[in-house]
This record gives structure tokens, sequence and C-alpha cells, in this order.
């Protein structure tokens, strides 16, 4: 963790106070920020009913803020027209790419493709299923070239009792057994300097991989700040966190990455490995 210049915690709410000053949609130069080139890697499973507006919603805020950009859609072979409805926004919009895996391989391996896909010098992070505002990628920007991830964390999380209810028990569990540089493991609003994250080898296939990345860049001595970001309820779609066999999978990965986790340190650097076929 790092903290600003003077030694006091990051202000949450300094950026959205200056954004709702500024008249109509703000642009990286209205709101004082440097245009940065970033890839933007989408994850998605079945979310037919919510990826047109997120593919939209990033192109939008990625035109405004970005010397340039792309926009890594990964479709986790999904059973539903997440993919046709990909394609399509390709043709509107050129910096939209579809990476599609031919059957449903996990969360982890879908992050995984989406970062070896990265080419440009940041990369974000967001699920596609709306939950997150993405006019406020522009609170993460102003660390961009302080820190190695920006990492933001739900203020006022929008889901079910029982998903709260699991993510608090997760949150305990990893923080009991690993070194977790942040409060909001899984949080989906996530700004990585590329070179911080072309040196992981992801091996997490279901929801530890957050974890997994996030204990990885903190033993390795990657320099981490947490921002608080806005965190929506879902409209479309379905959540899968709660699902008996993804909490099981997880628990699994728990126990097979203990020993590798818990030995690494900063002379221990994981190497990549090539990318899955």
């Amino acid at each position: 963790m790092v903290t600003p210049p003077g030694g006091s915690e990051p202000r949450d709410d300094a950026a959205p106070t200056t954004l709702a000053a500024v008249p109509d949609r703000p642009t990286a130069e209205s709101a004082g920020l440097h245009r940065r080139a970033i890839s933007f890697v989408l994850p998605a499973y079945n979310e037919e009913g919510n990826i047109e507006r997120a593919i939209e919603s990033v192109v939008d805020v990625a035109r405004r803020y970005c010397s340039a950009f792309e926009v890594i859609v990964v479709d986790d072979g999904s059973a539903d027209r997440t993919a046709e409805l990909v394609t399509e926004a390709a043709t509107r919009y050129p910096e939209v790419q579809l990476a599609r895996h031919a059957r449903n391989r996990g969360y982890g391996e879908a992050l995984r493709t989406g970062f070896l896909r990265a080419r440009l010098d940041f990369v974000f992070f967001t699920d596609a299923d709306n939950q997150f505002d993405m006019e406020e990628l522009a609170l993460l920007l102003p660390w961009a070239d302080r820190v190695d991830v920006v990492a933001g964390y739900r203020r006022n999380r929008q889901d079910t009792a029982m998903r709260r209810l699991n993510a608090w028990a997760w949150n305990r569990l990893v923080r009991v057994l690993f070194y977790v540089p942040v409060r909001d493991i899984d949080c989906a609003f996530k700004l990585f300097r590329r070179d911080a994250v072309v040196e992981l080898d992801i091996e997490s296939v279901g929801a530890m991989v957050n974890t997994e990345v996030m204990v990885k860049l903190g033993r390795t001595g990657k320099t981490v700040v947490e921002v608080g970001v806005t965190h929506l309820p879902r409209t479309a779609g379905t959540a899968r966190g709660a699902k008996l066999s993804v909490i099981a999978k997880a628990l699994t990965e728990v126990w097979q990455m203990y020993d590798r986790l818990t030995q690494l340190g900063p002379d221990s650097a994981p190497v990549p490995r090539a990318p899955r076929p």
C-alpha cells in the first residue's frame, strides 16, 4: 500500500466532487488528467443482457480519457448470444476484439487470456455485468504513474445478503492464510501497469484468481493503492459467485495454492509460461 504525498490516505470523495463541477461529459483535459494507453479486459460468461451496454460504456469513457485503447472481451464459453453481440459491436467500434473460449474454463482463465492479449501500457479489468460506473476510471487514473496497481474497493456493495456474507467470509479466510494487500480482494475494478501483470503466471481458474494475482504482486514488491468506487446492483443476467460449485472450486484452489503463495518472496517471482492454446 502507498499513501499520497504528505502521508494521508487517499480521499474517496475528492475525484467525484471535482468531476461533478465539470459541465457536460468530462474529458481527461477537463478533469486535469493525463491521457494513457489502456487495454480494457472484460471477462464475460452468458452476459447477453449486459454485454452491449458494458462495451458502450467502456468505449465512451476510453475515448475521453485515453490516448489509445483496446477493449478485449473474453467470452468464456457462453451458451447464449454473448459472443455474437461482441462480434456485432466490433463492427461499430474497431477497438473491440473478441477472445473466445470454446468451453467454459473459469474466471481465472478468462482473465489470463485477456491479460496475455493486452498490448498497451496499462491493463484495466472489470466484469461485463455493469455493476461499476466506468466514469470512475477517473478516480484511478491520478495514481497510474505512481504505483503498479490501483485497486478499487466497493464502498457500498449492492449484492444479496448471502453474497455479502460469502464475500466477508472469503476475505477473512484469505487474510488469515496469505498477505493480501487490499481490503476488497474480489473487486473487479482494477488498473495495472502492464509490465506488472505480464510477469504473472496465473494458475487459478476460478474465484481464487484475484487473491492469487494480488498476493503475487504484493509478495514480489509491487506497490498498491486502494480507491473507493461505487457498486451498482445487477440488472440483467445471473450472478454465479454464491453457487456451491464455485465456492467448492475456490476452496480447493486455496488448498492447492497455499504452499506456493506462502513461500513466495521478493527473490522468487513467478516465471511467465507460454499461452495456452
